[in-house]
């Protein structure tokens, strides 16, 4: 009666349960009592129950830990993932529309010059397009903050399940040990954490015989034993105080764990971060670079309304140099982009080891060369950066070098005036009509504005067919079609001068509706200027849209994947550990038949002792 009591609370059991998350069904193994010897063969005792046996599959939890670990990260690396795409695909807050309506603009003006509307419209659009990579750079900012604020709350999740698994352990061990009774209950709710911590970060763990479960992530890091539980942190950076990184505390101190957490949710985050967030910000901030260094270098080649030299068209910043929060010494870094064909746009650390400085790529901790010295007059040259130290730095200082990843949110409008914008070349040539010769001279460009008589007037007169003088001074050998350069203009003189022939070079003074510079200026969409130069700004924007936009697909087929095999593990668990409610109900007559009938085998032998007792009373 009593095995068969306790079968039918373990049947209730099962049922009240059977929508309790976690929960695996439990079976009675009910045996037979050891028989007694009598003068007739030995006479059964009854039957008892050897245990309470919950049916769960260990090799399948593992994998579905696994499962889970590995569908948290994909879910999460494609949520992120989809926004990044989005943000940087449409037409209403891509960077494309930006820049096309922005050398449409640039092609108004060299269509017509002079036109003082056409000008105000560029720099209408100048300032939208800045404002399209100001903000395109501010939301990849604001997923940045979210990234932190999640790696944050994961890390809170993962340090209270720690807690949590160490206090069950705590009380499975408490409970005996591995030949006793086991607590089937504890043991789910056991198992329900690892699953949920499961979902925060990839685990792997381990059965102590006594029972407890110790838990390890990372590479190699305990995260639970026993009745202990280790934690989790987040702090700034060594270079950037903003951009959390994860510690982990151990006996002997904290220590950073860098990029050996994967899986669930917080290895989805940090994927996200470095794997795509990081680079689409440097991508961004390079093509930033590429477009105002060379919009800006074609614009000083050119000449404004007013006569005067075109400037810097707009404004950037340099790198950004990030000292570490360890270094001990006052030494300081300058960097400048001095090639924006060779430029990465990778972060950069640059270490001083008390003799010498080397140069690695922050995410890899991969070498890269370096040449010069340092100085101002031989700087350090990397990859398209010019690096100058000084002061007085320490051994192990170390400083983060950004070589692009800022430089969109810094970049602005400095031409204001539209008289200012420089759409005509700086100056001209021509050739006199008293000429009885029939060479020519072609168009003046820019080599050098920087030269000290650069707009000064400039005659060439022949001595004869194959020498010149230059402002009558000088006599200089003429090659047909060979290029002549004056002052930091360079021109070139083909067919057959005679002498006294001349030919002028001038300050393009008054040349309202001259656009050579114009053209060139719109061309600048078009250039190869990246990656070696090879590849034009618009290209570089685009290969950044395709990539991004690849990467997501890969993930939502990835996720969808691993949403597969997740279910069919789920499915499988549940076949093995569920509860079927038809079958509990079946068992739940099945023990109550029993025990009705054990409860009568009772009631016939107490009235068979009731009769030997009234018999022997006589």
């Amino acid at each position: 009666m009593q095995a068969f009591q306790r079968a039918l609370e373990v049947t209730g059991h099962n049922i009240t349960n059977a929508n309790t998350p976690g929960y695996s069904r439990q079976v009675v193994e009910i045996t037979s009592r050891p028989s007694l010897q009598t003068g007739a063969g030995f006479v059964g005792s009854g039957s008892q129950i050897s245990s309470i046996r919950r049916i769960y599959d260990a090799m399948i939890g593992e994998q579905l830990n696994t499962a889970t670990s590995g569908f948290a990260r994909f879910d999460m690396l494609n949520t992120l993932a989809s926004r990044l795409d989005s943000l940087l695909a449409d037409p209403n807050t891509g960077l494309n529309t930006g820049l096309q309506s922005f050398f449409g603009a640039v092609q108004d003006v060299a269509n017509d010059p002079a036109s003082i509307t056409s000008r105000q419209a560029l720099i209408s659009a100048s300032d939208g397009v800045v404002q399209r990579f100001r903000s395109i750079d501010q939301r990849l900012s604001e997923t940045e903050t979210e990234v932190n604020q999640r790696v944050r709350q994961s890390v809170e999740d993962i340090n209270f399940f720690a807690k949590a698994i160490a206090d069950l352990n705590s009380k499975i061990e408490l409970s005996g040990g591995p030949n006793d009774p086991q607590p089937n209950d504890l043991l789910d709710q056991r198992d329900s954490l690892v699953r949920k911590l499961a979902e925060q970060v990839s685990v792997t763990t381990t059965k102590q015989e006594n029972g407890s479960l110790s838990i390890f992530i990372g590479s190699g890091q305990t995260l639970v034993i026993g009745s202990q539980a280790r934690e989790l942190a987040v702090q700034g950076s060594e270079f950037d105080p903003t951009r959390l990184e994860i510690v982990y505390k151990g006996i002997s101190g904290t220590s950073p764990l860098g990029n050996n957490l994967t899986g669930g949710t917080l290895g989805g985050l940090l994927g996200f971060r470095s794997q795509m967030l990081d680079p689409t910000r440097q991508a961004l901030g390079k093509t930033a670079q590429a477009f105002a260094q060379s919009f800006n270098e074609q614009h000083a080649q050119g000449m404004d309304l007013r006569g005067a030299l075109g400037g810097d068209f707009f404004s950037i910043s340099a790198p950004t140099v990030l000292p570490s929060g360890t270094s001990t010494g006052s030494g300081t870094t300058v960097a400048t982009v001095t090639d924006i064909g060779a430029l990465t746009g990778e972060d950069y650390i640059l270490s001083f080891d008390g003799t010498n400085y080397n140069l690695s790529r922050a995410l890899t901790g991969e070498a890269v060369a370096i040449t010069g010295s340092g100085t101002a007059g031989s700087p350090f040259l990397a990859e398209g950066l010019s690096l100058v130290v000084g002061g007085a730095p320490a051994a192990g200082d170390r400083v983060m070098v950004r070589s692009s990843r800022d430089a969109a949110a810094s970049l602005g409008v400095v031409i204001t005036d539209p008289q200012s914008v420089a759409m005509a070349a700086p100056t001209r040539t021509s050739r006199s009509l008293s000429n009885v010769g029939d060479a020519s001279i072609s168009p003046a460009v820019a080599v050098d504005t920087s030269a000290a008589s650069f707009l000064a007037t400039s005659v060439i007169e022949f001595i004869n067919p194959t020498t010149y003088s230059i402002n009558g001074a000088g006599t200089f050998a003429y090659t047909d079609g060979a290029p002549i350069t004056i002052n930091g203009s360079q021109f070139a003189i083909s067919g057959a001068p005679q002498a006294g022939d001349q030919y002028t070079i001038e300050a393009n003074f008054g040349a309202s509706g001259d656009n050579s510079n114009g053209l060139l200026l719109a061309d600048v969409q078009a250039v190869g200027l990246l990656d070696g130069g090879t590849i034009s700004i618009i290209e570089n924007y685009g290969q950044m849209v395709a990539g991004v936009g690849s990467t997501t697909r890969q993930l939502q087929a990835n996720t969808d994947a691993q949403g597969v095999v997740l279910g069919n593990l789920e499915d499988a668990e549940l076949t093995r550990s569920g509860v079927n409610l038809d079958e509990e109900a079946a068992n739940l007559i099945r023990f109550q038949q029993a025990y009705q009938a054990a409860a009568q085998v009772v009631a016939v032998a107490g009235t068979l002792f009731d009769s030997l007792l009234n018999a022997t009373r006589r």
